[in-house]
């Protein structure tokens, strides 16, 4: 039988800062409390997706990519990659802040975890009034001033800290220090990776261990960039049906499509598997004759061989991915 458009049964995972937004703003249906992360398409082990519906209903990603191969995956792609899926997709909600943190290079993540860095990006999907961001420093700093500082319980005196609204994108690479802030409601796309060195949090305890959270203050300085950027914001266009590059990155490529009314997509020549996260509206996607689905909240997952396609909204949203 043939591939068709996939969607997985997100994961759903409790964080200390979660709220309720991905319930009652994207709709996701669960009943446990201080839910902050929708896993929408993960191979990482102990959390691989399922697929929905279809006549593949239950299977994993990982068993998608063991039978199909470069059909599933796209044949360049396969070949990197063999059977590791490259990229995390998560829907995350902050009620309060998440812990300011960093992620390793590919190179450190290797060494220590035998695992992928962690390069990602985030698009606000919906923020509240003053909701901020901290990514990177203030000014050029070094380990000696960044670890005083932190002993000082004043770190946040270093961190660029960025007021955020609808839209707004940020590339995180690794080495960058960073933190989701309370109020935000964002798509975050990275590398398949689940390492996280935290820095800073607050000084509070977990209600559901009663206790504070591990600091990882020795595996971070290593990491960190301590240099300044000017401009931490991506900027971006928003033609209607066409692609708009959004972040193109070594690890993962998006673009923002804005859409309104129908717009034909040829992937022939791209050789890779496309995600769509549907940020805005509803969409269809018409391939083979059949007509898929797609809600604000929802992602789905094209075949690498799924080549040619429709898509059709009113006034819809998406984020494109690709390797």
């Amino acid at each position: 039988m043939e591939l068709y458009p996939i969607k997985f049964a997100p994961i759903f995972k409790y964080r200390l800062w979660g709220g309720n937004k991905l319930k009652t703003y994207l709709n996701k249906k669960y009943d446990e409390e201080n839910i902050g992360e929708s896993w929408e398409v993960s191979d990482v082990k102990g959390d691989e997706t399922k697929v929905l519906d279809g006549f593949l209903a239950g299977q994993t990603l990982k068993q998608l990519i063991n039978t199909y191969k470069e059909d599933f995956l796209g044949k360049s792609v396969y070949e990197t990659f063999v059977t590791n899926f490259p990229i995390l997709i998560k829907f995350i909600d902050a009620k309060t802040p998440l812990s300011i943190q960093v992620h390793p290079s590919n190179a450190l993540a290797k060494e220590r975890h035998n695992s992928f860095g962690k390069n990602e990006m985030w698009y606000v999907m919906e923020a509240d009034k003053d909701a901020e961001l901290i990514v990177g420093f203030d000014t050029d700093t070094n380990k000696e001033e960044y670890q005083n500082h932190l002993n000082e319980d004043t770190i946040l005196e270093l961190l660029h800290q960025e007021n955020v609204e609808k839209g707004d994108t940020f590339y995180i690479p690794t080495g960058r220090v960073h933190a989701i802030g309370a109020g935000v409601l964002l798509a975050e796309i990275q590398q398949t990776s689940d390492i996280t060195y935290r820095i800073y949090d607050y000084n509070r305890k977990d209600n559901a261990t009663g206790k504070e959270r591990e600091l990882h203050t020795s595996q971070a300085i290593d990491a960190i960039d301590f240099k300044y950027y000017s401009n931490f914001k991506t900027t971006y266009k928003k033609d209607v049906n066409t692609s708009n590059t959004l972040v193109h990155s070594p690890y993962f490529k998006t673009n923002f499509i804005k859409l309104i009314g129908t717009l034909e997509k040829d992937y022939t020549n791209l050789d890779s598997f496309v995600i769509y996260m549907c940020v805005n509206g509803t969409i269809e996607i018409t391939s083979k004759n059949k007509i898929y689905r797609l809600n604000m909240g929802e992602t789905i997952l094209l075949p690498a061989n799924l080549n040619q396609l429709k898509l059709s909204s009113e006034k819809g949203e998406i984020l494109e991915i690709y390797l």
